[in-house]
């Protein structure tokens, strides 16, 4: 992977962990940011040492803060430019790449980080982290995916109560209505995450890159629709070496090894 000046990343077992590194201003996302967070995404998706992604802040009191605001004070911006440059590709990529991707959620995690977070496969979050749909508080919208992600996750009630409220979602509302997988103590927060991933990226990744396209897919599809597709992406998967490996594996009574291809 590239030296990059806001991103810190590192790669050991098949998976790659990306640090938003801005931790003085809560890891806030400057257009270097949002630059290079595309292209480490990009170069994810074609390295093929890479088989899960995680997503995490660095220090202990941010995942992400969303927009720097003070990068452009007192600048006139078109909003709408911005979100299609460089937040919109993100958050494609993000839902694209056939790789795992898992948002350690550290500590807060608000407005376009927020949505960062909810553009991840999965999600752990530390018991002392938040969420926070911000973006009302400034007189903005939800914006980069969240009016897309939310009622997907909690509903349409309570998608319309966090953005319309912006009130702090502590982590044990965030696991009890689904918008995280688990929430575990802080101090474990970076072992249960890597443990997870480090499992994801033994498995056989290329098969839970067709899930992940199906499952996105399945967002916007009829049943019908979806029945067909599934049976193209199931051939698909019956011609991979890890299919051909796990039914081996099945047979001779041991555990399968699989290569991700």
């Amino acid at each position: 992977m590239p030296t990059y000046e806001t991103l810190l990343t590192d790669v050991r077992n098949g998976v790659l962990t990306i640090t938003m590194n801005r931790p003085d201003v809560y890891n806030a996302l400057n257009e270097a940011m949002k630059k290079e967070l595309n292209d480490a995404f990009k170069e994810a998706e074609k390295n093929a040492e890479v088989r899960c992604i995680v997503l995490r802040g660095a220090g202990q009191k941010a995942f992400c803060s969303g927009q720097d605001l003070k990068e452009h004070q007192g600048k006139k911006r078109s909003l709408k430019e911005s979100l299609q440059k460089s937040y919109n590709p993100l958050i494609r990529r993000m839902r694209g790449i056939e790789k795992p991707v898992i948002g350690m959620i550290n500590g807060v995690a608000a407005g376009a980080g927020l949505s960062l977070a909810l553009a991840c496969d999965l999600r752990i979050m530390s018991d002392s982290a938040k969420l926070i749909e911000v973006f009302v508080r400034i007189a903005l919208v939800p914006d980069s995916g969240s009016h897309w992600f939310l009622p997907r996750l909690v509903g349409m009630a309570r998608a319309f109560e966090y953005a319309t409220l912006g009130d702090d979602v502590a982590a044990v509302e965030a696991e009890r209505v689904g918008l995280v997988n688990r929430v575990v103590p802080a101090a474990d927060l970076e072992k249960e995450t890597i443990a997870l991933a480090t499992r994801m990226a033994a498995g056989p990744t290329r098969t839970i890159g067709l899930i992940k396209r199906t499952l996105n897919k399945a967002q916007t599809s009829s049943l019908d629709e979806l029945l067909d597709y599934e049976a193209t992406i199931q051939e698909i998967a019956s011609n991979t070496d890890d299919h051909r490996e796990g039914v081996t594996a099945f047979l001779e009574k041991r555990k399968a090894e699989f290569a991700g291809r």
